[in-house]
């Protein structure tokens, strides 16, 4: 007879991750507001007797968002997607670092690492979050958790937050009640106390248009959304998303832990800081598109994969945002042949108006070369790279 044992669900999700990261680097800025979100000009100036000059918010200028910041700067009412001058009128004496993805994918790998030397079954769900099977693992559920969090640390000098759950669901919102550092157990006989009284924008899956109609419905808690009747959440939000709402409001989530899925495309774009002219800023707009299909083809080489459809999106001063595609006869995966196709791809849009936004997708994706577990995707060699080197090296005349 096979004994089926109940799930044991983790979500990790690591504290204020680039800001965290870029914390070890300049560990002089521990406890104070520090906004990541800058521009490469915003990076830190070596001073006289090797001192460093860090910029403000009130230094930038342009348009942005914060990409993240510290919890001193959270308890300013600075947050991840704000817009970077609104939050410069919160603090403008914050601390402003620019954006390090280098970095941020060296340590995201290797606190993945970490982990699937304890627990191989992980579902990547971003740079900085994880959700992990530990249904078969014999350690009880806060040793487990324990053990993880030392690994992290072990590896990365990084503190991550843990909640441990029957399902997904529960581990994703369990994960954020105890930031940072935190370890959060929960069971089913816990969600009246612990998840009932939260926002129903804490149901990840409850988005900013869902829960605007919820709040005018008089639906604020996630207790409330539980005690609604079926019938009364399908005349208001249709059949299946009304049957989901009323499943999630009692903690009910039977999705696995998917540890590999096959990407459906990759892509990049920016916004630039100001609207450019398809003729005067000809080369500004030349230089970003080869460098979005660079971004794109390092993307394909590290997850392994060549796509057959390229495709190019631009969003006009107006916000109007056209997209042309092409597909390919055979896939490719090199940065010349995806800025290839992505001109001719230009070709067919109309550039009469300045533009906001310029953007590369590839779809059509094919693996070069699966891998064969968790653990070798994780553990494949990384390149060397140390951020405390660098910032010596910077020191150097």
């Amino acid at each position: 007879m096979v004994i089926q044992l109940p799930r044991r669900i983790a979500h990790l999700d690591m504290d204020a991750f680039y800001a965290s990261v870029e914390l070890l680097r300049y560990p002089q800025l521990k406890g104070l507001p520090v906004v990541i979100a800058g521009r490469a000009e915003h990076k830190p100036r070596i001073q006289a007797k090797g001192h460093l000059q860090f910029s403000r918010l009130s230094d930038y200028i342009g348009r942005g968002v914060i990409t993240t910041s510290t919890y001193e700067a959270r308890a300013l009412g600075i947050y991840s997607a704000m817009g970077v001058m609104k939050a410069a009128q919160l603090a403008p004496h914050a601390i402003l670092l620019p954006v390090d993805f280098t970095a941020y994918r060296h340590y995201s790998r290797l606190f993945k690492t970490a982990v699937v030397e304890i627990a191989p079954e992980i579902e990547d769900s971003g740079i900085d979050e994880i959700y992990i099977d530990l249904t078969h693992l014999p350690d009880n559920s806060h040793a487990l958790a324990m053990r993880i969090k030392q690994a992290v640390m072990a590896a990365t000098g990084l503190t991550c937050s843990i909640a441990i759950t029957p399902n997904k669901l529960l581990a994703k919102i369990g994960s954020d009640l105890n930031k940072p550092n935190g370890v959060t157990i929960l069971n089913e006989e816990d969600i009246p106390s612990r998840i009932w009284p939260l926002p129903v924008r804490k149901i990840n899956g409850i988005g900013p248009k869902a829960e605007k109609k919820l709040i005018a419905l008089g639906i604020t808690t996630i207790r409330q959304l539980a005690e609604a009747e079926l019938g009364w959440l399908q005349t208001h939000f249709g059949r299946s998303y009304a049957i989901w709402l009323y499943e999630v409001s009692r903690g009910i989530d039977d999705r696995p832990v998917l540890t590999y899925s096959e990407p459906k495309s990759v892509s990049r774009e920016t916004t630039f800081e100001r609207d450019l002219h398809r003729v005067r800023d000809r080369s500004m707009l030349t230089q970003a598109l080869i460098a979005l299909c660079q971004r794109v083809a390092n993307d394909l080489k590290r997850k392994a994969y060549h796509g057959r459809t390229v495709g190019i999106k631009i969003r006009f001063e107006d916000f109007n945002t056209v997209t042309r595609d092409i597909t390919l006869n055979t896939p490719v995966i090199d940065a010349d042949s995806i800025l290839f196709a992505a001109r001719n791809c230009l070709r067919r849009i109309t550039l009469d108006k300045k533009i906001r936004l310029l953007g590369v997708r590839i779809s059509s994706l094919n693996a070069v070369e699966k891998p064969h577990s968790m653990k070798e995707l994780y553990q494949t060699e990384l390149p060397l790279f140390n951020l405390i080197e660098d910032i010596k090296s910077e020191k150097r005349p």
